[in-house]
């Protein structure tokens, strides 16, 4: 058996720019979240229930290589990075998904998920996750325990109300951090793990989901018939309207405002506009 824990690596600090939106991340104080530390201990729980492999995994660049390292000195059996930008803020998820799968090998049985990440991600790769492997999937748990075969655990509802499931394999489950406290690693795997070397899949390019630049309403071009006659002048005279016979405007200047309203309203009867 094989159970997944998919890592976020995001920025706990991330600055915004106010007047541009832009997102800045920095290295040094970059992992993994509550949500994600929770969904470590979670995996490592279930392999150990059901006797399987626990495996990290996180799309991201180079960096994220260190909170793998972490996740090996916590009990992790094998740790995987998927090479991914460093920046993935404009995505919605779904390529995060495709290039976490497209990196495994084999297909998990159990994919534990952070509910939310630290960066105000839109938690949705779990459901891409779920609906690429073909499984069930349970989101927003805070608890998650597995026995006599089955995963047993408690969803949050709106309310304060709690829904408790049991479900069967294979299943993504996207965890809250809830009281979950990822466990203390042992000196001698957090000394091992430092120098570990983490291997690297490259599953292809990011693509992103951009909105575009706004731009102002332009009505769709409408085809309209010819301008009658056969010389140009008479098609200028049909374009300009020039020889038509109108109303010549009228210059009113009231005296009072009842003057005003009332000539208004006559012109109004005049054409139709009112009874």
């Amino acid at each position: 058996m094989l159970v997944v824990a998919a890592l976020r690596w995001s920025d706990q600090r991330a600055t915004v720019d106010p007047l541009t939106g832009e997102v800045h991340s920095d290295a040094r104080t970059s992992g993994a979240g509550a949500a994600d530390r929770a969904a470590l201990e979670h995996a490592l729980r279930i392999a150990e229930a059901f006797g399987g492999r626990c495996l990290a995994v996180t799309v991201g660049p180079a960096e994220a290589g260190e909170m793998l390292r972490e996740a090996l000195a916590a009990g992790a059996h094998d740790a995987l990075r998927v090479e991914g930008p460093a920046a993935t803020v404009a995505e919605d998820g779904s390529e995060t998904a495709r290039l976490l799968l497209d990196g495994l090998q084999d297909r998990p049985d159990v994919v534990v998920c952070g509910d939310h990440s630290a960066d105000r991600g839109t938690g949705s790769t779990p459901a891409f996750l779920a609906q690429r492997l073909g499984a069930c999937q349970a989101l927003g748990l805070i608890e998650l325990t597995a026995a006599d075969g089955a995963l047993h655990a408690v969803r949050r509802l709106d309310g304060g109300r709690r829904e408790r499931l049991t479900f069967g394999l294979p299943a993504v489950c996207s965890v809250e951090p809830a009281d979950t406290v990822l466990r203390r690693a042992p000196l001698p795997a957090t000394i091992a793990a430092r120098t570990a070397e983490i291997p690297v899949a490259r599953a292809g390019s990011m693509r992103y989901l951009r909105a575009g630049t706004a731009k102002p309403y332009r009505p769709r071009a409408r085809a309209l018939p010819p301008p009658p006659g056969s010389e140009p002048h008479q098609r200028m005279l049909a374009l300009t309207g020039a020889l038509v016979e109108r109303t010549p405007p009228k210059v009113l200047r009231p005296a009072t405002p009842e003057d005003a309203a009332r000539e208004l309203l006559d012109y109004l009867r005049r054409h139709g506009y009112a009874p």
